[in-house]
């Protein structure tokens, strides 16, 4: 049994012990009004739903909004089920209770291959994984916005609640008036009969409460009026307008401000604090000793009437630290060892895929290409930094944050008071940037402990942008080391990927989910993923990822292993091409035919692009392709040098995300994965020297510039299937196909993110 299969198994199996095989359809996510009982106002027609006094529908909101637009993409199903204008359509914070749960998240963190997860060829053993992890999934309940899941995750519980309370409202009406229900019609929040009488949704939301739905019926795709549509954006008129509250942006009466200072280096932790040094700063008015929280560092936090001063007065008195126990950590030291390990993981890391004998075909073949490839790590570099207001008073605690995950938050911050969960009340804010960064709750236990010293007086925290950077959980370091086989006519006989980096997932979970961490570390699917789910058919594969441990410490961020591996992967098969003599499109097709969407992808972004037509001299296309979250993602970079630098002048992305329910939002997202990830691919680099991190802010941390921002073309492919990722597929294709383009150009192979050309 190949050890992927055994893994599939044995998840599937520790699923069935915990949740049981009992059958659980769609609306078993319906929940009941009692659900919402807290929010005040309004008839609950079920978990998702309830009816305001002026018959607008108001709908729980269980996902954060980060800019990604998923506030409107998650009304947008509503009010297509509901036949409702979307700005008849309110959103209301949802509960912690595990209604709320993201599904597909945790379906998606399955270690499927490409080809297993395309409909239609999914195997009796994948469904059953499938199954057995979304049921798992449920029953933990876990609020997570992140995996690119939202709009997945919500795809049927919303529409089914939607339609549900459709019908309750409509039976209603058909007792009211002794009419059939098939001759009632629903339009703009008013029920009506041709005979005559006609009702608003307020006016029959109570008799709707306690009408059973009967049979309940999604709306067909040849009905949409609002899917598929490029509705305007909830969220835009208050950022606009600057009405939009932000984590950063809270103020309560009587509020006071924090700074947090870390000892610089990496794991170190402060010394003899400065008390009285501290408190004779302006404005000071208390200093709170932070030890390690949620993974976060040890430090010293100073509590002022507002953030500048408390800010300044760290900034003032010198500090004592101490250096990590286990000595000083060194990022080139760390790749240096990375390096090694890739060439390791082909024999000795956890093989996430095997097929054939690859160890056989490559050391009998003819003709072997061989690469390393390496990834730095990288900055999260939110917009707005890591910030929590908190208030504890009265054996309560209350938390205003921008947060990816508000159920652990809600946890940490009990556990940090002490208090029961159910006395933690969490207000959502908008997210300044997330990236995966506010999957962590660091800050919050932060916030919550300096507010425990405050005598229930509310308590923003706040990171200097300095701290943020410095003191990020970051995308792990990696190193790739590639092998390939080739035949006579240039196409691979066996493939051997060994890659190496920290284990991701692991460390996220000691952090935030503490009670199911356990003491050895599960084989982690975030570290190899774009590696050994690649989708191109080769006789012998053997794909495997050793997973390290360095110290630094590390997360998720935007597109997680895909951001990395994908650039491994795609500038690998270019590598195979150019071997071959054969153009880097027509190498990758003749290598997807059991894969049509695949090839479809590639082949329309290829044709916007006008591969094979002549360029300006001086200019250069490369390609990729990349399917993550669901999602399968063509690119066609094109380029040009000034001044010996990388210029990208147009992107061409291609996507399959099944069903698009806001086509704007999603030609939104592919493009700021495109500047998210031609950033990472031109200057994206944390350095590490005698444990510090060296990069402190923008200056040395660029941005992609407006003016360094490309045309960018998103085409996105008609489909019926259910949708996919969106808000991540777009960036992993970018780095290869840029890197393609720069060796179409210039002949340098580059192997090494940030993308450096030599100096010629």
């Amino acid at each position: 049994m190949k050890r992927r299969t055994l893994l599939i198994s044995g998840l599937s199996g520790a699923a069935a012990l915990l949740v049981g095989w009992g059958a659980m359809p769609p609306r078993s996510r319906l929940g009941n009004a009692n659900t919402l009982a807290g929010v005040a106002g309004g008839i609950g027609l079920n978990g998702w739903i309830k009816i305001a006094a002026n018959g607008d529908v108001l709908l729980a909101m269980h996902r954060s909004e980060m800019g990604q637009g998923v506030h409107t993409a998650l009304a947008q199903l509503v009010a297509q089920e509901l036949s409702l204008p979307l700005a008849r359509v309110s959103l209301i914070a949802a509960g912690h209770e595990s209604l709320y749960g993201n599904v597909s998240m945790l379906v998606d963190s399955l270690p499927l291959s490409a080809r297993s997860t395309e409909p239609g060829q999914q195997s009796r053993p994948v469904r059953l994984a499938q199954w057995s992890m979304a049921k798992l999934a449920r029953e933990l309940g876990i609020n997570a916005t992140g995996g690119s899941s939202s709009v997945a995750d919500a795809w049927e519980p919303l529409r089914w609640a939607a339609a549900t309370a459709r019908q309750q409202l409509l039976g209603a009406a058909s007792l009211r008036w002794k009419l059939p229900l098939a001759e009632l019609q629903l339009k703009d929040g008013l029920i009506s009969h041709p005979s005559g009488p006609q009702a608003g949704f307020a006016e029959l939301a109570k008799e709707a409460a306690a009408t059973p739905p009967g049979e309940v019926k999604l709306s067909e795709p040849a009905q949409w009026r609002m899917i598929g549509q490029a509705a305007p954006r909830l969220d835009l008129p208050a950022k606009v307008n600057g009405s939009a509250q932000f984590g950063i942006d809270v103020r309560q009466p009587g509020q006071v401000f924090a700074a947090v200072m870390h000892a610089p280096m990496l794991g170190g932790a402060p010394g003899a604090i400065p008390v009285n040094a501290l408190l004779q700063q302006p404005g000071v008015l208390r200093v709170v000793q932070l030890g390690p929280i949620a993974g976060g560092q040890a430090g010293v936090a100073v509590v002022a009437h507002n953030s500048w001063q408390a800010l300044r007065a760290l900034q003032a008195v010198e500090m004592n630290w101490q250096q990590r126990p286990a000595g000083a950590l060194n990022s080139a030291a760390i790749a240096a060892s990375l390096a090694a390990e890739a060439r390791n993981a082909f024999s000795q890391g956890f093989v996430f895929s095997a097929q054939g004998d690859a160890a056989q075909a490559l050391a009998a073949a003819p003709k072997k290409i061989e690469a390393l490839y390496e990834a730095p790590y990288l900055a999260h570099a939110t917009m707005e930094p890591m910030n929590c207001t908190a208030q504890v008073r009265d054996g309560k605690v209350e938390i205003w944050v921008g947060t990816q995950v508000p159920g652990l938050a809600r946890a940490l911050a009990a556990r940090v008071a002490g208090v029961p969960e159910e006395a933690v009340t969490v207000h959502v804010q908008y997210l300044g940037g997330g990236f995966g960064r506010r999957l962590d709750v660091d800050h919050v236990g932060q916030a919550v402990r300096v507010a425990m010293d405050m005598g229930g007086l509310p308590v923003q925290l706040l990171w200097s942008r300095e701290e943020d950077m410095r003191h990020d959980f970051y995308r792990p370091a990696a190193a790739a080391f590639m092998q390939a086989a080739l035949a006579e006519d240039g196409k691979p006989l066996a493939l051997g990927l060994g890659s190496a980096g920290d284990a991701i997932t692991p460390r996220w979970m000691e952090r935030v989910l503490p009670a199911l961490s356990g003491p050895i570390d599960p084989p982690d699917k975030t570290a190899s993923e774009g590696l050994f789910d690649q989708p191109y058919a080769v006789p012998h594969q053997r794909i495997a990822h050793l997973a390290t441990h360095s110290g630094v410490p590390i997360g998720m961020w935007r597109a997680v292993g895909h951001s990395h591996n994908a650039f491994f992967t795609e500038s690998f098969v270019d590598e195979l091409a150019h071997a071959a003599g054969a153009d880097p499109l027509a190498y990758r097709l003749s290598l997807l035919g059991d894969l049509p969407r695949h090839a479809a992808v590639l082949s329309k972004a290829a044709e916007l692009a006008g591969w094979g037509q002549a360029l300006p001299a001086g200019r250069a296309r490369g390609l990729a392709l990349h399917k993550s979250f669901g999602s399968i993602v063509a690119q066609v970079v094109e380029v040009s040098l000034q001044g010996g630098k990388p210029r990208v002048h147009r992107v061409v992305c291609a996507m399959d995300c099944g069903v698009v329910v806001n086509p704007a939002i999603v030609t939104r997202q592919i493009e700021s994965a495109v500047i998210f990830g031609l950033t990472a691919a031109l200057y994206g680099r944390i350095d590490i020297q005698d444990g510090v991190v060296q990069q402190t802010s923008f200056t040395d941390y660029p941005l992609l510039s407006l003016a360094q921002t490309p045309q960018i073309d998103t085409h996105l492919m008609p489909s019926t299937l259910p949708p996919t990722g969106v808000g991540e597929p777009g960036l992993p294709p970018v780095a290869p196909a840029l890197a393609n383009a720069l060796f179409a150009l210039t002949g340098q192979r580059l192997r090494r993110l940030p993308l450096t050309l030599l100096e010629k």
